[in-house]
């Protein structure tokens, strides 16, 4: 029974953004309308593309999809934090914190799969296009949905059971606002070689993946795009890839920052940078891809005439 209490504390303690008292209720009044924009926003977007004929095309499908798993992922981090806000326990059971890490793990990572396969998706459009119909066929978008949603899933899996074989007989004082990796690999007292070794092989592997189809995407792209003649088709191919890329870098800018350091470099400071990714992308995401796109705006538009007429 000690042995079991040692290797497997029966609950955390979320520390949040702030143990401020005087801080809980602001931060609750801060977060709670960011889910709810998040939410309606990418949900907007799915209806959108859903009621417009002219918006029924592989990017604006994955689109789509990258707007779920957006809803997806705040759910699974932000109830939670305000529940948090106004809890005096902050606690999290052992077995809840290893879902949340594996729900965060799988969303987050299918986020950049997403992206990658719209990377793609513009690739073809901008420098095959009069083959674009043939290799984004259907079939070919559902397995590029396939592969987006599996690997992240398998990936996640393994690292909750790296997770779950870790000792913890030190604190279960968690000091970030949700189960996060680095945090609950923090508290174990045994070995964690093999789960850093994990992070840094595999890990690596599964999120550089993506991002160098996004990569390889993007300098055939350029090339295609410095050949045009006229500075008015290279401004209109590269207006089809501008809300891509600002969600891209917005990303991978605050990922890298974040995990491509060792896990002692780790500090509370780097919380900024996860609720950039976590919680600021996924809200503004809706913002980018319908300020910045003319399609879009008039499927949304569209939406809202049909929901004033009902």
């Amino acid at each position: 029974m000690g042995r079991n209490n040692l290797t497997r504390p029966s609950e955390f303690i979320l520390l949040g953004l702030s143990s401020r008292p005087e801080d809980q209720k602001p931060l609750f009044a801060v977060f709670l309308p960011i889910y709810l924009i998040t939410v309606i926003g990418n949900l907007l977007i799915i209806l959108a593309i859903r009621s417009d004929t002219r918006l029924q095309t592989p990017m604006y499908f994955f689109l789509s999809i990258l707007s779920f798993v957006d809803i997806c992922y705040v759910t699974v981090i932000i109830p939670k934090m305000l529940v948090n806000f106004l809890s005096e326990t902050k606690t999290i059971s052992y077995s809840e914190c290893l879902t949340q890490m594996y729900f965060f793990l799988a969303f987050g990572n299918t986020d950049s799969y997403l992206l990658a396969a719209m990377a793609i998706d513009r690739y073809v459009a901008i420098c095959n296009p009069f083959h674009y119909i043939t290799i984004m066929s259907h079939r070919c978008c559902v397995l590029l949905l396939v592969l987006s949603f599996c690997i992240p899933h398998f990936h996640s899996l393994l690292h909750i059971l790296l997770t779950n074989q870790l000792i913890f007989c030190a604190s279960n004082v968690i000091h970030h606002f949700f189960c996060d990796d680095q945090p609950v690999l923090k508290l174990s007292c045994s070995s964690h070689f093999v789960k850093e070794i994990t992070v840094m092989t595999e890990g690596l592997a599964v999120i550089m993946t993506p991002f160098s189809c996004i990569i390889i995407s993007y300098l055939r792209i350029l090339i295609t795009v410095l050949k045009i003649p006229s500075a008015a088709g290279k401004r209109k191919a590269f207006s089809t890839c501008g809300s891509h890329l600002t969600v891209v870098t917005l990303f991978y800018g605050s990922i890298s920052y974040l995990y491509f350091q060792p896990l002692s470099n780790y500090t509370v400071k780097d919380q900024i940078a996860t609720i950039i990714y976590t919680v600021l992308t996924p809200m503004l995401n809706p913002f980018i891809y319908s300020l910045r796109n003319k399609d879009m705006k008039q499927g949304l538009a569209k939406l809202m005439h049909r929901m004033k007429c009902q």
